[in-house]
């Protein structure tokens, strides 16, 4: 399937269907219907010939896509949701310093038009772990931008907040699927992460090694932020949680913790924080949605705790 692709032949990666068919249910069903109307209406608006979709994503669907001028770009639709209604914004903050730049925007449609990324290969595919670790950590020190008055951006502190009413609620919803202790140790650290450690910044709550890929202007450039305004250690909850499957024992935890806090100049006390309650409301997600990741989710929980 060549980049000139009939709006017909729109073919959605079946992961991205029976992701928003879990977490959205109905709307997401209609959202996904729409979408090759979408297409042909963007693509007629911005002036694209829209090629085959990239895999390997599970929200949003990304098309390859070529401007009127020649130049290679990525049609991105996605459901607009509380995650995912200011990624432009975010984008903007950036201003393609670190990474992808933002072309266009239609924010009710939840599209944007973004540079394509060449090669693109994810940093998590980088042959030497300890390098790429420290390529994300100076990329994400770059991207921790004051977010300045009248920002869109929700703050960390209501959303820890929520979590800490939210949580037991879920948890007696699913039956108490895990022991106890791990629930009552998470809604405890909301507490101490709602009393907010600096000024905020702009922050972003699905930064790792996947989400930052090579390109050509820069060596490395992030992609598809879900932001906030909030403590730059709330960034580190899923990075330290997708680094976590090469650390099977606690020294290695501990030294993975140690490693990003001395990196990026962060308390490592809140990074497992954050990671540890990150844990909970990603497995509790897991199995509110019938999702599979619910048991590596309370792997990292226990992994996580203090001795």
């Amino acid at each position: 399937m060549g980049e000139a692709c009939l709006m017909s032949e729109l073919r959605i990666p079946p992961e991205i269907v029976a992701m928003n068919l879990a977490a959205n249910g109905e709307a997401g069903r209609e959202w996904l219907a729409s979408l090759p109307r979408l297409v042909t209406e963007l693509s007629e608006r911005w002036s694209l010939t829209v090629g085959a979709p990239y895999t390997g994503g599970h929200v949003a669907l990304t098309l390859r896509a070529r401007r009127a001028d020649g130049t290679l770009a990525v049609l991105k639709l996605t459901y607009v949701d509380v995650e995912t209604r200011y990624e432009g914004d975010a984008l903007r903050v950036w201003g393609g310093e670190g990474a992808v730049q933002l072309l266009a925007e239609d924010g009710a449609l939840g599209a944007l038009l973004l540079e394509r990324l060449e090669p693109g290969v994810p940093l998590l595919e980088h042959p030497d772990r300890d390098e790429a670790i420290s390529v994300a950590c100076a990329l994400l020190r770059r991207l921790w931008r004051p977010v300045g008055a009248g920002h869109p951006f929700k703050p960390v502190v209501e959303l820890v907040e929520e979590l800490a009413h939210e949580l037991p609620r879920r948890y007696q919803a699913r039956g108490q699927p895990f022991e106890r202790r791990l629930l009552d140790r998470a809604v405890a650290l909301c507490a101490w992460l709602a009393e907010l450690a600096g000024e905020p910044v702009l922050a972003n709550r699905d930064f790792h090694l996947g989400n930052v890929l090579s390109a050509t202007r820069e060596p490395w450039l992030a992609i598809d932020p879900k932001p906030l305004a909030g403590e730059p250690a709330f960034d580190t909850g899923h990075l330290a949680r997708s680094l976590l499957p090469d650390e099977q024992e606690r020294p290695g935890v501990h030294r993975l913790l140690d490693r990003l806090a001395d990196e990026l100049e962060l308390d490592v006390a809140r990074i497992r924080a954050w990671a540890f309650v990150r844990s909970i409301d990603n497995a509790l997600w897991e199995l509110e949605t019938g999702g599979s990741d619910a048991d590596w989710d309370l792997q990292c929980a226990r992994l996580l705790q203090e001795q």
